[in-house]
């Protein structure tokens, strides 16, 4: 594997690091040229650090573009991979008299790239743009560049995500705290704490919104003062800032500063402010010198940063919030130092150049392989995109296990809300309701998977049963096998739609897995025996948690103490459920006073349980805690598995939570919540009708006894697992990769 890199040669910070700690790194491993189009100071670093550097000067593009092409066909790279405006430009152009495969590294926002300079961003902007649309595939510099390039339309399997890796090997600065402030001219003994910013005095830098806080916090905490370095066209309206707010004396515009590592072991708390980033070095440079950081939340920081457990972070342009945030750490040096050391051993930990490199090989090889083999197509349809994370969950869960078995399937989705389906799982995704389009994916595809959820029922609407009975038929007739995947089956009680849905499995659908035993009954009872049936599980008990310290990050950041005892409710509106919420708040006081245990309350889908929650708060006496936003799933395990017990009407909040061997108490809304509690042997559930105040506290105590006896809830969780089994085994069936 031979790759060509093209870049215009006259880039600076962020861009220019990652270019040569990428080839640098590279060089060893792999054959790689770079092009520039100018000579200068980006040419030369890279020849001094052994990357194999040619400069094509001039402005004369098409012989540029002709001695490329002889380049590239005498020399045999495989992959072209370009980086800015011209670099993006000539790989367009290269790739249609080559036919070569081309990749661009978009490092920043290219709308914002030319800021300030109109007549370039006309220029070089819309150039960028257009050579952008004309490449094959693309990499973001952060999972949130990622997310943008989706936003804009571009295809979600031809972009990968790639983060800035810094060399960890330890530093030894070459001056001394007091020696390095003596030479920048800042004005701090040791009773000062130094916050800190690297940045190029720019708009999109925002550096007035930290000298704003930073103002706002050296009023109460006067020992605070302010490091900057950088230079750029602001510099003289942010010294007049500084001024304004009197606190010129204790803000340092330091200018351009080479020894960067003598800054960040100069300084206690490092800072960024800017409005908008891909995944800029100076976190991780502050992260390598184990400095607690506070970032504005923007492109991929929060990849890096878990609020509240490594640092902090607040909304840009949010002056008080940052300001809040150094006077947090200004006044605790003990959080100072723990938030540094969990920052640097995360970083340290995913975030190095060893990791980015090879990130940037396996890049390479995927790239090349979809070029020689292609790829298979799968649709899947579900409740997806209404906001509801349990459904939301199925995909996710679905998709892990296609991809851990091919990795090169390429997914089509229905969605309610394709945008935001694209974004958060990287899949093609289309309008549920568009039937041309679903028509057209299901003549391309290998299988159609009808994914998860009790989606054969007609309780809650007879046109979402006909709808997707119709897309098993209009699946096999254009040729997709058809499977139903860890489903739940009915209730149906039409008997014209139970008819309907009996000779439409038979006759179109090739095989079913049940999430319960009820639903194989049910099957049985409708006559459905042509497909291959088994017993499985729920798809989403295979998912993991989030890592300890995201949830820490979390629960914090809504005021929840880490380390409490907790008992959780997940509820949900229903006709009865007006009438039985002083039941449950009656339930959810006696778990307090009895066993110390604070109510929370946390949402599957936020636009429909955080109103039912509120009317149980209402009635309580005891403290509680409420989530009011939707959450990942793997957040929202994460959430659920620091509850001692969780009592749930919603059947994802038992799934989430059992997974995780909490105690269950389910309040039983629709057959699916029972039988999924009797499949795993949980007997600890009531019908919502019948619930009565003291049968819930009966519950509630049964459940805190279980937990008990973590041998009898490891087996539940174990049971679930293997079940789950089953639906990978039927997937492999069907997506196994080309031999």
């Amino acid at each position: 594997m031979k790759v060509l890199h093209l870049i215009s040669g006259g880039d600076t910070g962020g861009a220019k690091t990652h270019v040569h700690s990428l080839l640098a790194g590279l060089t060893p491993r792999m054959p790689v040229k770079m092009v520039c189009f100018t000579e200068g100071p980006f040419a030369q670093e890279a020849r001094a650090l052994g990357i194999d550097t040619q400069v094509l000067p001039g402005r004369n593009f098409f012989r540029n573009l002709n001695t490329l092409t002889h380049m590239v066909q005498a020399e045999g790279f495989d992959i072209i991979h370009s980086h800015g405006a011209r670099g993006n430009m000539m790989a367009a152009f290269l790739a249609k008299r080559t036919g070569l495969p081309t990749v661009s590294t978009v490092h920043s926002d290219y709308r914002l790239d030319y800021l300030g300079r109109p007549l370039s961003r006309i220029t070089y902007g819309t150039i960028n743009t257009i050579a952008l649309r004309k490449l094959d595939y693309r990499i973001g510099v952060s999972d949130a560049m990622v997310d943008l390039l989706i936003d804009r339309r571009f295809d979600p399997e031809r972009i990968f995500a790639i983060y800035n890796g810094l060399d960890f090997t330890p530093r030894t600065p070459s001056m001394d705290r007091a020696t390095f402030f003596r030479s920048v001219g800042l004005d701090a003994d040791d009773t000062c704490v130094v916050a800190g910013i690297a940045a190029r005095l720019n708009p999109v830098k925002d550096i007035a919104t930290l000298i704003r806080g930073f103002a706002k916090a050296h009023a109460e905490y006067p020992p605070l003062r302010l490091l900057i370095a950088g230079d750029g066209e602001e510099m003289e309206s942010l010294k007049k800032l500084a001024a304004d707010l009197g606190v010129a004396k204790e803000v340092c515009f330091a200018g351009w500063v080479s020894d960067t590592d003598s800054f960040y072991h100069a300084l206690d708390i490092n800072t960024l402010t800017s409005i908008s980033e891909t995944f800029p070095y100076v976190l991780t440079e502050g992260a390598r010198a184990g400095l607690p950081t506070i970032s504005s939340k923007v492109g991929g920081v929060s990849y890096l940063i878990d609020h509240g457990a490594n640092g902090f972070l607040f909304p840009p342009g949010d002056d008080r919030a940052l300001a809040n945030h150094l006077l947090t750490l200004a006044r605790d040096p003990a959080l100072r130092k723990a938030m540094g050391h969990k920052l640097y051993e995360k970083a340290k930990r995913e975030f190095s150049i060893e990791a980015t490199i090879q990130r940037q090989m396996e890049i390479y090889e995927t790239i090349l392989r979809y070029e020689k083999n292609g790829r298979d197509q799968v649709v899947i349809c579900g409740a997806y995109g209404r906001g509801n994370a349990g459904d939301d969950a199925i995909l996710l869960a679905i998709l892990r296990e296609l991809r851990s078995i091919n990795p090169d399937l390429s997914c089509q989705v229905f969605s309610r809300n394709p945008i935001d389906t694209r974004r958060t799982y990287r899949v093609n995704a289309f309008y549920t309701f568009n039937f041309w389009k679903a028509v057209h994916c299901f003549k391309q595809a290998k299988f159609f998977i009808n994914g998860g959820g009790s989606l054969m029922q007609d309780v809650t609407s007879y046109r979402s049963l006909w709808f997707y009975l119709w897309t098993l038929a209009a699946a096999k007739r254009h040729g997709c096998p058809v499977i139903m995947y860890g489903c739940g089956i009915g209730p149906i009680y039409s008997k014209r739609n139970r008819a309907r849905t009996t000779k439409v499995m038979n006759r179109y659908v090739d095989a079913i897995t049940l999430r319960d035993p009820d639903s194989m009954k049910e099957l049985e009872v409708l006559g459905v025996t042509k497909p291959k049936i088994a017993l499985s599980a729920d798809t989403t008990v295979s998912l993991p948690p989030a890592p300890e310290d995201v949830v820490d990050g979390i629960l914090d950041s809504v005021g929840i103490p880490v380390h409490g005892n907790y008992i959780g409710f997940v509820l949900r509106p229903w006709p009865s459920f007006e009438e039985k919420a002083k039941v449950i708040a009656a339930a959810a006081d006696y778990a307090y006073e009895t066993y110390g245990y604070t109510p929370v309350f946390f949402p599957i889908e936020p636009r429909l349980d955080v109103s039912a929650a509120q009317r149980v708060i209402q009635r309580m006496h005891a403290p509680h805690y409420l989530f009011t936003e939707a959450y990942t799933a793997a957040q929202t395990i994460g959430i659920l598995s620091r509850m001692k017990v969780v009592v749930s009407m919603r059947l994802h909040g038992l799934i989430f939570a059992g997974s995780q061997g909490v105690p269950l108490v389910g309040i039983v809304y629709d057959q699916k919540v029972s039988s999924f509690l009797s499949y795993i042997g949980q007997d600890l559930y009531e019908d919502l009708n019948k619930l009565s105040e003291e049968k819930l506290k009966v519950l509630i105590d049964g459940a805190i006894s279980r937990g008990k006896n973590p041998r009898l809830l490891s087996e539940s969780v174990e049971k679930l697992r293997r079940m789950d089994q089953i639906n990978r085994e039927l997937l492999e069936q069907y997506a196994a990769p080309k031999a």
